[in-house]
């Protein structure tokens, strides 16, 4: 066994065969976890290296375990992928992508030398046999063959594996390598397209352990992945700071121990996110850094955007940052201890904690780690117009049980968009964010809205009991504020069904209908009410005087109290139960407002609407005509011609296909782009037609806007 650092450009670089063994697991790296890390990282080195060219940057991949294997091939040496296949196949698929944008940009020679990286040269490749380097023998190697063959571009919807992995792998990265290229006729695109050649050549690091074909690759295998414990975001973030700041010349031991406050059992419980775990130390990294960034940040990503943001946009030593981080991290550790105490009154930052850990969110925290930056210095009455706000645009959406997926983009966007507002302009300036959201993901919902859901809702069976309770407790002090009370305390009183459950013994009614109307309410806001403790089962279900009198025992509860005062000479029935849902929803609007003149309209577009073009669509625009001739571009069917018909379908050889693609796969039986492939009578392509069609579109809205 031997151990080399290689660059890609030192791996792949001879003419040889990398096989991943039909036993290895197919490949499972993901956007969000994987895909997304690794190219900020290249995106970094790359900015890093073209701000300070006398700066070498690289990237540390990880490692790779390879095994010597007896050749296929005379010419090309071949290696068994023992562990890495991940990593090496997002490799080839990283350059892959980037070598077809710069061959369409006519960059050549770039374009050349990464094809370089996944191609053997066609001389030492035997007849039949693929020029691919890496070899997949499991179930990617179609979809992965199919891809890495395609011609430039690659119209993925027209693989026959586009749901694959690999084929979403390719499209992430030829789409975020596109984007930070930009305009082909911009003088920055071949300094960036050849800083980034040069990082996917060299700006990349990997270790190579190496073995020899009687070495036992699976203990090795197994002490590389079933042992020891995966290190976490916090880990990661530790380890950088404390070697920038050695770098710096600061002192470690000092720093370590008087600013980094991490290693508590505090910050190394691991908490609930979702579905997933992570420490507490991690999350906070990652609340901290959307709030410093205005970035939605994927956990996945902590390391990677925290180490980028320090390098390239921050302008902090990082002896000058730690004690921000220090700061901000123990008062966070307030308010989350403060939040768990059952009695006390909380300020809005407290009860904001609190109110998130009952109702399973942690989207406001960025926003209130933001607001308490230190040097922001908000008047209180800010943060807490500001706090009211974001509160009301998640509980309303959690009240009509919208998803709240996309919201955690919207904090991070109001943090972006608010940056370097003045103190006073800044509530308005969130308002008026939060307002102007008008899709169904992400609006905030009007009043009518929550009266007519709150109003007819079986709250009880489709709310969880922890955020249904942390509603109740909202109302019960906001009544008691009206008198100078107390918050209550949050001890996780029993919610309580005035009409009872199960009502029809002692609470009978006369009709079918009477029934029906009677059991619809049972769960609804206005039946619902809070007890210091859980009544006996027997009063509970019992009949209404009787349970009057036990409520009575509970009536330091104002929600409880003033369902008795009530009911003094007046059973309990649907028509009291409809007029408190309307009091106590009355109440909520009250406290999570919004404003004056807010609908909450809803203006969603449609799937695709704007991008989503078919030959049709020109036909009907006029830019085609049915009998139209299509020729065939590409150098080896040139003259071949095809015919358009009326309804957009192509014909093509007496057969026809419903698009360009599938006409150009008929012809050359491989995966085609088919809007590149086929060209109208006077020379353009059918993408150039389709561009003009998009532009039409673009203008005739600009025109009616």
């Amino acid at each position: 066994m031997e151990t080399f650092k290689r660059t890609p450009l030192q791996l792949f670089n001879l003419p040889q065969n990398f096989v991943i063994p039909l036993f290895q697991r197919p490949y499972v790296w993901k956007e969000v976890e994987q895909w997304e890390p690794l190219w900020k990282d290249i995106r970094r080195v790359a900015e890093l290296r073209i701000a300070q060219p006398h700066v070498n940057a690289t990237h540390f991949l990880g490692a790779v375990v390879i095994q010597s294997h007896e050749a296929q091939s005379k010419r090309l040496t071949t290696w068994n992928v023992i562990d890495g296949q991940q990593r090496l196949t997002t490799l080839q698929v990283l350059a892959d992508a980037t070598r077809s944008l710069l061959a369409q940009a006519n960059l050549s020679k770039l374009a050349g030398q990464l094809e370089d990286l996944t191609h053997n040269s066609e001389k030492y490749v035997e007849d039949g046999d693929s020029p691919l380097k890496l070899r997949h023998l499991n179930k990617d190697r179609e979809p992965f063959d199919e891809l890495m063959t395609a011609d430039s571009p690659v119209d993925y919807e027209e693989l026959s594996h586009s749901d694959s992995q690999i084929v979403a792998a390719h499209r992430y990265f030829s789409t975020v390598v596109e984007q930070w290229l930009g305009v082909r006729d911009a003088d920055d695109y071949t300094p960036k397209a050849k800083e980034l050649t040069n990082v996917l050549l060299d700006g990349l690091q990997l270790v190579s352990i190496e073995l020899e074909a009687a070495e036992n690759s699976q203990e090795i295998f197994e002490t590389l992945n079933a042992r020891g414990t995966p290190l976490t975001a916090a880990d990661l973030v530790r380890n950088f700071v404390f070697q920038r700041l050695n770098g710096e010349g600061g002192d470690t031991k000092k720093a370590y121990r008087e600013d980094w406050p991490f290693e508590t059992k505090f910050w190394m419980r691991e908490v609930s996110v979702g579905r997933n775990l992570v420490s507490r130390s991690s999350l906070f990294l990652n609340q901290w850094l959307v709030a410093r960034t205005g970035e939605e940040v994927s956990p996945q990503a902590t390391f990677y955007r925290f180490k980028s943001w320090v390098e390239l946009e921050s302008g902090q030593r990082m002896a000058a940052l730690l004690p921000v981080i220090k700061h901000q991290a123990q008062q966070y550790q307030t308010w989350t201890e403060d939040a768990a105490q059952l009695g006390g009154s909380f300020d809005s930052a407290v009860m904001a904690f609190y109110r998130m850990r009952a109702s399973g969110v942690e989207v406001l925290k960025p926003l209130l780690i933001w607001l308490y930056e230190p040097g922001r210095n908000l008047p209180q009455e800010s943060i807490d117009r500001i706090v009211q706000a974001a509160e009301s645009w998640v509980y309303r959406r959690q009240m009509l049980r919208l998803s709240g997926s996309d919201l955690g983009r919207i904090v991070a966007d109001v943090i972006a968009a608010s940056t370097g507002v003045s103190t006073g302009e800044l509530p308005g300036r969130v308002i008026g964010h939060l307002t102007r959201l008008n899709v169904t993901s992400t609006y905030w919902p009007g009043d009518d809205e929550v009266r007519l859901t709150l109003g007819t809702e079986a709250v009880y069976s489709r709310f969880p009991r922890a955020r249904l309770r942390m509603f109740l407790e909202a109302i019960e002090d906001h009544y008691r504020a009206e008198t100078g009370q107390p918050q209550i305390e949050r001890k996780g009183y029993p919610i309580e069904h005035i009409l009872p459950r199960s009502w029809k013994d002692t609470w009978p009614v006369e009709t079918p209908e009477a029934d029906e109307a009677r059991q619809a309410r049972v769960h609804r806001l206005g039946n619902l009410t809070l007890l210091t403790k859980s009544l006996n089962s027997k009063v509970s279900n019992g009949p209404w005087l009787a349970k009057r009198a036990a409520l009575l025992q509970h009536n330091t509860i104002t929600l409880t109290g003033r369902v008795v005062s009530k009911t003094e000479h007046h059973d309990w029935d649907e028509s009291l139960i409809d007029n408190r849902a309307v009091e106590l929803i009355d109440a909520i609007l009250d406290i999570w407002p919004v404003p004056e003149g807010h609908r909450g309209k809803v203006v969603d577009p449609q799937t695709k609407a704007g991008d989503w073009v078919e030959l049709k669509h020109l036909i009907e625009a006029g830019l085609l005509g049915s009998g139209d001739t299509l020729s065939a571009t590409h150098r080896d069917f040139k003259g071949r011609e095809a015919v358009l018909t009326s309804d957009g379908a192509i014909e093509l050889d007496g057969k026809r296909y419903t698009s360009p693609s599938a006409a150009g796969h008929a012809l050359r039986k491989k995966a085609t782009n088919g809007w590149y492939f086929w060209a109208v009578g006077d020379g353009r392509r059918l993408r150039d037609v389709r561009a003009e069609f998009q532009n039409m579109n673009r203008e005739a809205v600009f025109d009616l806007t």
